[in-house]
Formats: C-alpha cells, sequence, structure tokens
C-alpha cells in the first residue's frame, strides 16, 4: 500500500544501503594479507560479526567508548581465534581498518536504481550512528552524495540511535516534518522503534525475511520500497 504523505525519506547507512560486511571483509583481507597471512580470513570473520554487533550494541548505549569499540571487537575476536597479538598490533589494525573501509564501495543490491526512483519525489538524507569522517568518506566513495540533502551522524547530534534527540536533529536539519517523513533502516531496535518513538513511520529493511510485529513495515530487497513509496 502507498504512502501518500510523504516528502522526506531518511536512511540509515550501515547495512541498508552501504553493504558493511562485503566491504569489512575485503579490508580485513587486505589487512591480514600482508601482516597476519595465518589468519583465515572466513574463520576471522565468523567471530568478528557477531562481537562486533555486540560490540557496537554497547557503544550505541554510551556503555563503551570509541576508543573502546574499535580495540575490545579485535581483542575478543583474536582471542575468540586464539591468536597471540600484541596490543600494539592490534591499534595498528584498528587505525589500518578505519583508513582503508571507505575504500571499499559495494552497496546492496538496487540501491541505486531505488535512489534514483526516490529521488524524483523525494527529498533524501541520511541519519547514522557511524563516526562522521568514515561515513562521509564512504558516501563520497560509494557515489551516493549527490542523493542526499542531508546527513546527520551522532557526532552532530551528541547521541546514537534510538536517541529520539538524533531523530529530532535530523528532521531540524532537514527542515521536515515528521508526519510527512519515514525511515528506513537495517535495526529494529535503532532505526524502526526509534524512529517509531518520536511519531516517525519506519520501514525495516532486513535481507533474511523474518517475522516481526504486525505494526512493522519490512522490506526484504531495497526494491521493495516501490510498493511504499
Amino acid at each position: 500500500m502507498k504512502i501518500d504523505n510523504i516528502k522526506d525519506v531518511f536512511f540509515d547507512l550501515d547495512h541498508t544501503l552501504w553493504d558493511f560486511d562485503k566491504n569489512s571483509e575485503i579490508t580485513f583481507e587486505k589487512i591480514f594479507s600482508k601482516s597476519h597471512p595465518a589468519i583465515e580470513i572466513k574463520t576471522f570473520i565468523g567471530k568478528y560479526v557477531p562481537i562486533n554487533q555486540a560490540c557496537w550494541k554497547l557503544f550505541q548505549y554510551d556503555k563503551i567508548s570509541h576508543q573502546e569499540l574499535r580495540y575490545n571487537r579485535l581483542k575478543q575476536s583474536f582471542d575468540a581465534l586464539d591468536y597471540d597479538i600484541s596490543d600494539k598490533d592490534i591499534d595498528l589494525i584498528a587505525d589500518e581498518y578505519i583508513q582503508y573501509l571507505p575504500d571499499n564501495n559495494h552497496l546492496f543490491d538496487g540501491a541505486f536504481e531505488i535512489l534514483d526512483y526516490l529521488n524524483q519525489k523525494y527529498k533524501l538524507h541520511i541519519i547514522t550512528n557511524g563516526f562522521a569522517d568514515v561515513q562521509h568518506r564512504k558516501i563520497s566513495n560509494s557515489k551516493l552524495v549527490n542523493y542526499f540533502h542531508t546527513v546527520t551522524n551522532s557526532e552532530m547530534a551528541g547521541v546514537k540511535k534510538p536517541n529520539p534527540i538524533i531523530f529530532e536533529y535530523a528532521l531540524d536539519l532537514a527542515k521536515a516534518k515528521k508526519e510527512n517523513s519515514i525511515m528506513i533502516g537495517d535495526s529494529i531496535e535503532a532505526d524502526v522503534q526509534g524512529a517509531l518513538d518520536i511519531g516517525l513511520d519506519a520501514i525495516f529493511f532486513n535481507e533474511t525475511p523474518s517475522p516481526v510485529g504486525k505494526h512493522i513495515k519490512q522490506i526484504n530487497h531495497l526494491l521493495e520500497l516501490k510498493n511504499y513509496l
């Protein structure tokens, strides 16, 4: 069912438009190939992905710092592999990871097609919990920059999704009204429920179909947004 009153569309970036998992794996492969060739990349990624998600959740609620996030997710992954590595090398990998990650630009299937489609009728925006410099480079390098009127990151707003302040900040920056806006993201908690809690409509982007509450709009491919917008 089409939603008639929308004028502004807000996207999350990582895991919604920008394929974080694929770009992250390529980045680690580059780093390990020259400095830690004994690490099997698929095995590492299998440990790293859930650990990174858990660390990001702690960071999202200000339970760990930016620096602790960068260190802990690597330290815990190497510990899970029983791989002996110094703190100095972990800090070096953390720096290289942030340096190289935005050089990759794999987007989810249909990203450009849906943005071209939506751009004809709506103003498009981004709300992200990612670090400002890194997110800017991702958006620029992946040729997304010209689609978006505003980009709100958690450093600008001073809080992270699902805190209502970041959504209000993004709406103010975009000069948009919540009743005429919608949020699209991959996190039920941060993107969808965070938006719904302030009266902002939302769509859950979930690559793997799964049951969600009946009040939640869900898509499994970006082009399915055409069913709503």
